[in-house]
């Protein structure tokens, strides 16, 4: 294992002995102590809180090793100093690492070096500095990547503060929030938040169900943030329409009619619509009418619901229990997600149920809301901060979209996210239209709805794939300018769901915005990093919110990484960055140098290389269902491969020395082909034998991960090294020949006439290895995201023109 760690706030001994006091480590009793060895033993006694008897906690110590030749227990009766040979011989297993398997006896310190563990170097400690190597223990993460204050508080160590009074509610410690609230207690509520819609034209506003969870001791008089989860698929999806509405994308690609469109013929422009009245309200209440078992949470929130913070989630509009129609991205579901958060802070009514006229207010909320999910979850938080809704203090959005358009096409192509072909706004909508679950409100509403549904079927305009008025009401990156919360963002350099683009647009835009900005890139797909063991993104969480929701002083904004990025040539390997590529002074910049020419089938320019996207048919219908072996075959050199004559493959020269490839990869160059339409794709590709990380963190221990005492798990996964591979996909593009200039403008293709185009692939943070070579594979459709013609199109490339060109960071920047 190796630890990296973030989240510590740098304490100074006075500081540290103080907060050791706050949280009972050091008690009158502990002070008395006269001998370092005997503080020491009280010490160690705290840590086994599940222990009531002197003989148990003799057993305890019996089973750890303070030397190679002895047990704790035979130790601690006859020490007279402690050093830290002993102190981090016991700190290591107490942090759950195994003499002989992980480190040592006999050098611990070696290990704490080796796995970047935390410690103080005195060779002997006196009273003070026992107290300071212990606060730093308590800080240190463990084999399962939390910390000992964690390990402990899964014991039951926070149990006995349940009972603080709130005024000593929260407790911090080193910054953060800790696990002193019951979660066998919490109070769970169902309220009705009116929002300012009528999407389905019923004649009333639509009610939104919102589910809360908050802190026992919120009806005593405490006040706590709400993290905030608008998540569509909360209260169930319908697969089934989901699956009936999937679009046949083994259609031929067709020619546009040319235009003259510019960006202001495309922009939406909103209209006001007259919504019906308020529904008046006869009374308030403090007290909800309906309750709920178990919510489909996320781990994340279920963490901080035992440490102070009330959760709340909302499914949206056209889910079950709610009013109105599912809408994918438009302007009307930003507003339901907003609504909730002017609930939160006192400007929106809520009732106790769908039909009185009982009004609740969020009286136990202290008016800060943080968002957090991820995928729409996170594209729900990033929709609803570019309003800049007043009491939104922070979102944490990991994969999450920042223009539909760029989750559903590319410059001009339908384009699918990966392991979704098919999909579109409309087939999302179905889904998560979840009133069609209950079939009486399904009698009621889904004619409604199916005229909604062939709506959006028209209007995301599948045949041409342009850039339209539709696609501008859903790009929140228009409005980046008006964001006042400051934002954590998360995203996988591997995920072609949510592809890296949208993240990187809109780090890009705020990179002038004055908010404060968070950036985390990991190596992985569509994926949560909360439970990984190299990484201490929970503990960053933490800080980050106890900072910005409660206004705690722990530096959390100079403590985390501008820009974290894992790296995709080591395991457990991160670096912190001051940014992505916004500060890059250097590139790669050249003419790709040609690898293999292939053989041309018709007359053209014969300084151009050929190429034929038309498959015989038994390979193209095995590529269809095998899409890993066709992306496998478009990287093969070999002229007797299939994909040899249906793609062009360039190689750089091999690195001299490691690089960092950063930011957007630009390729420029001239195409022709013989008909009026086509497209191009792009991969680039690291070409060089390694082990590289699997895209999906793998498992190490099944529900290992205690979020709390008695209270709900995780399990405990990270990124893994696979068996050598030859190369490896770093990032790829699509462009409709058409849109060579805009997405929202579609310009004419004669047959066999050249047109320069020139596009950006989706950004990159890559570690490229000396000896490697960059692949630039150009061919043209896409079997996992493209609609599959399988046409006779047949494209030559100018191989004078061919241009990339990518940013580079100096490696070692730190």
């Amino acid at each position: 294992m190796i630890n990296n760690q973030f989240a510590i706030v740098p304490t100074d001994s006075e500081a540290a002995i103080a907060e050791l006091k706050t949280i009972h480590f050091i008690t009158d009793e502990v002070s008395k102590l006269t001998t370092v060895p005997a503080v020491y033993r009280a010490l160690l006694a705290k840590s086994f809180p599940e222990v009531n008897t002197a003989a148990g906690l003799t057993h305890k110590f019996k089973n750890l090793m303070a030397t190679s030749q002895h047990d704790l227990a035979a130790w601690l009766e006859n020490a007279t100093v402690v050093n830290n040979q002993v102190f981090y011989n016991v700190g290591l297993q107490l942090l759950g690492f195994l003499p002989g398997e992980d480190f040592d006896l006999a050098d611990p310190l070696l290990a704490m070096r080796d796995i970047h563990l935390p410690m103080v170097a005195d060779s002997a400690f006196d009273r003070e500095a026992l107290y300071y190597a212990w606060y730093l223990l308590l800080n240190t993460r463990g084999k399962k990547g939390q910390t000992l204050i964690e390990i402990l508080t899964t014991r039951g160590y926070f149990a006995p503060f349940y009972d603080l009074p709130n005024a000593q509610k929260p407790l911090f410690f080193n910054g953060k929030s800790q696990a002193v609230f019951n979660t066998n207690h919490l109070i769970r509520d169902v309220v009705y938040v009116e929002a300012p819609l009528d999407t389905d034209h019923d004649g009333q506003r639509d009610l939104l169900k919102v589910e809360i969870l908050r802190p026992e001791e919120t009806a005593s008089g405490l006040k706590v943030p709400v993290l905030y989860t608008a998540s569509p698929y909360n209260q169930g999806i319908n697969g089934h329409a989901g699956d009936a509405q999937m679009h046949n994308v083994d259609v031929p690609l067709t020619a546009k009619e040319p235009d003259n469109n510019t960006y202001d013929d495309v922009a939406y422009q909103p209209t006001a619509q007259a919504l019906p009245a308020k529904r008046p309200v006869e009374h308030e209440t403090k007290d909800a009418e309906e309750t709920f078992s178990r919510e489909q949470s996320y781990t994340l929130n279920d963490y901080f619901l035992a440490r102070g913070f009330a959760v709340v989630y909302a499914a949206g509009i056209g889910s079950v229990d709610s009013d109105g129609l599912a809408t994918t991205g438009d302007v009307a579901e930003t507003t339901s997600t907003v609504a909730i958060i002017e609930w939160l802070t006192g400007k929106r009514t809520a009732f106790t149920n769908r039909d009185g006229n009982v009004a609740i207010k969020a009286w136990w909320t202290n008016g800060s809301v943080a968002m957090t999910g991820r995928s729409y979850l996170g594209t729900l938080a990033t929709a609803a901060a570019t309003t800049g809704v007043d009491g939104l203090k922070t979102i944490i959005s990991e994969a999450a979209i920042s223009s539909w358009y760029d989750y559903y096409r590319d410059n001009g192509l339908v384009v699918a996210p990966d392991t979704f072909q098919g999909e579109d706004t409309d087939v999302l909508a179905a889904e998560v239209f979840s009133r069609s679950l209950k079939a009486g409100d399904a009698h009621r509403i889904q004619p409604v709805f199916d005229q909604k549904l062939a709506e959006l079927t028209r209007d995301q305009d599948r045949t041409t794939g342009n850039y339209n008025r539709f696609w501008d009401e859903r790009n929140y990156l228009k409005n980046v300018d008006k964001i006042k919360a400051d934002i954590v963002m998360v995203h996988g350099l591997n995920d072609w769901n949510v592809k890296p683009r949208n993240v990187a647009n809109l780090w890009d835009k705020l990179q002038n915005v004055p908010v404060t900005k968070k950036l985390i890139l990991h190596q992985g797909q569509h994926i949560y990093i909360n439970n990984l063991q190299s990484l201490d993104f929970t503990d960053m969480m933490n800080l980050w919110l106890s900072h910005k929701l409660y206004d705690v002083d722990n530096h959390a904004e100079s403590l985390l990484p501008n820009v974290l990025v894992q790296d995709n040539t080591a395991a457990q390997t991160w670096h912190g960055y001051d940014n992505w590529w916004q500060d890059t002074d250097q590139a790669l910049d050249f003419k790709v140098q040609y690898k293999e020419l292939v053989p041309a089938d018709h007359d053209v320019d014969q300084r151009a290389a050929h190429f034929s996207d038309h498959l015989p048919d038994k390979l193209f219908d095995h590529y269809r269902h095998h899409l890993d072996a066709w992306q496998a075959d478009l990287f093969s050199e070999h002229k007797s491969d299939p994909m040899y004559d249906h793609r062009l493959l360039f190689k750089s020269w091999q690195a001299p020395h490691d690089q960092l490839l950063v930011g957007r990869p630009h390729i420029k160059g001239s195409v022709a082909v013989n008909q009026n339409h086509g497209m191009l794709s792009f991969m680039l590709v690291d070409f060089g034998m390694a082990k590289r990380l699997t895209v999906s963190p793998q498992m190490i221990a099944s529900k290992a991960l205690d979020l709390g005492y008695h209270w709900r798990e995780d399990d405990l996964k990270d990124f893994k090294l696979a068996p050598a591979t030859p190369f490896k996909m770093i990032t790829k593009g699509h462009l409709n020949l058409q849109n060579r200039h805009h997405p929202w403008h579609a310009e004419a293709v004669q047959p066999n006439e050249f047109y320069d185009f020139e596009l950006d692939l989706q950004p990159i943070f890559h570690h490229l290895l000396a000896g490697h070579q960059i692949g630039l594979v150009i061919y043209a459709t896409d079997m996992k995201m493209t609609v599959r013609g399988n046409q006779n199109l047949q494209y030559s490339l100018n191989l004078n023109d061919i241009r990339l060109h990518v940013p580079v960071k100096p490696v070692d920047q730190n």
